[in-house]
């Protein structure tokens, strides 16, 4: 590239993937454009999330000021037994947050003009050492860099390496957010500020404070976030989840007003019947439930040339272990890193890959492992040999170690 043009980069995907690569390569000095498909109510989706320092650090360095808090911070885990009875705990520090929150502040840093919504990308046809991208609009883009950070349906994974494909893990997750002040006075007293995990019959329940709406952590702002797996076969179990009320099923999961009143009746039945009595509460009174299917997604490789895969277009695991915006963050920071670093987009590429893909690998097998008994059907993780601190302790144990790694890279420590 010559030293008087700047380089140029398209990211295929305005969620927090493609936010964080966006806002890292601005900083570098690159010519950006981000293209969403989704028309509007982006900055809506999605409901709690663990946050970790690793996610902060990536954070400060692309410029966001985090010295006002970006969620609630805990001291620990507990685990409890389907009856309320204490069984486990471990201490370990990090704070909860929201999705929203993380990008709403992702989404103030990029430059707005640069973000278009309502615009997908087609294609990407290599052409030497750039990429030609056709867009949803009829326009075509040349491009030093492609990046696709459109998702696990990623339409340029699937033109790419289009033997990859999501893997139904056997089992759903339903989410809840319910605001603070909904909530009995003992729920708020004993478990608001404790980050909690459960074992119903077959299941997980976790639960935990995250930000208000507004990003507020006052208390009397605050939301409570729930999530609860639950194992349900592929077929016609699964079907009857996914199809709304007019009889159309939503193959890659159904929009939160479709849900049929029928099957959040049956889900609060369950609650009264499996659930400890002190979390019945927050299924009773979440203010929408969300259906997630859950996936395991692994790609062979993350860069194709000039076009690199980055967030959950490359690879997807398990929420149990709850590194999904760390993770996409991290991509994000290596491919950076390595596009400063190399002398060619396509050397640089390689690094990446050969750096990212590793750690993703782990982190979906690790993903399998912690659900493998919810996919089986079993009732309870002792039927796989897990343990309450195991499930608690272990579901620590990637972010641990990818703070371990940065630190090594950051204080050049041989491993």
């Amino acid at each position: 590239m010559s030293a008087a043009r700047r380089p140029k980069a398209l990211i295929a995907g305005g969620s927090v993937g493609g936010l964080f690569i966006g806002n890292m390569l601005v900083r570098q000095g690159w010519d950006v454009d981000i293209v969403e498909r989704a028309a509007a109510g982006l900055a809506a989706r999605g409901a709690g999330i663990a946050g970790h320092a690793e996610l902060t650090a990536v954070l400060d360095a692309i410029g966001i000021d985090t010295a006002r808090p970006v969620g609630i911070e805990v001291s620990g885990r507990v685990a409890f037994d389907r009856h309320g009875n204490e069984r486990a705990r471990f201490d370990y520090p990090q704070y909860l947050t929201s999705w929203s929150l993380i990008f709403n502040l992702l989404r103030a840093a990029f430059p707005p003009e640069r973000y278009r919504v309502g615009v997908e990308v087609l294609d990407v046809v290599p052409d030497g050492a750039r990429a030609v991208a056709r867009l949803s609009t009829g326009e075509t883009v040349t491009a030093d860099l492609v990046v696709a950070a459109d998702g696990m349906r990623s339409r340029i994974r699937g033109a790419l390496a289009p033997a990859i494909q999501p893997v139904y893990a056997g089992y759903v997750a339903w989410r809840g957010v319910i605001d603070e002040m909904k909530l009995s006075p003992r729920f708020l007293a004993e478990t608001f500020e404790r980050y909690s995990f459960c074992f119903p019959p077959g299941g997980q329940f976790i639960g935990y404070p995250l930000a208000g709406a507004d990003g507020s952590v006052a208390r009397g702002r605050r939301r409570y976030n729930f999530l609860w797996y639950r194992h349900v076969p592929e077929g016609a179990a699964l079907d009857r989840l996914l199809t709304d009320d007019s009889g159309h099923r939503h193959d890659h999961g159904i929009p939160p007003p479709l849900i049929r009143s029928t099957e959040i009746a049956q889900l609060r039945r369950d609650a009264g019947r499996d659930l400890p009595p002190s979390f019945v509460e927050v299924v009773l009174r979440a203010d929408q439930s969300l259906l997630q299917p859950i996936y395991d997604l692994e790609s062979r490789q993350m860069a194709f040339g000039t076009v690199a895969l980055v967030g959950d277009a490359a690879f997807v695991c398990r929420p149990h272990v709850g590194i999904g915006v760390l993770k996409a963050a991290q991509d994000a920071a290596a491919l950076a890193a390595a596009l400063r670093e190399a002398g060619s987009v396509t050397d640089a590429l390689r690094q990446y890959d050969a750096a990212r893909r590793p750690p993703c690998v782990e982190a979906v097998a690790f993903g399998r492992h912690l659900g493998d008994f919810i996919t089986r059907g079993l009732p309870d993780p002792g039927a796989v040999g897990l343990s309450y601190d195991d499930i608690i302790r272990d579901s620590a144990r990637l972010p641990r170690a990818e703070a371990l790694r940065r630190r090594v890279m950051e204080e050049g420590i041989a491993s």
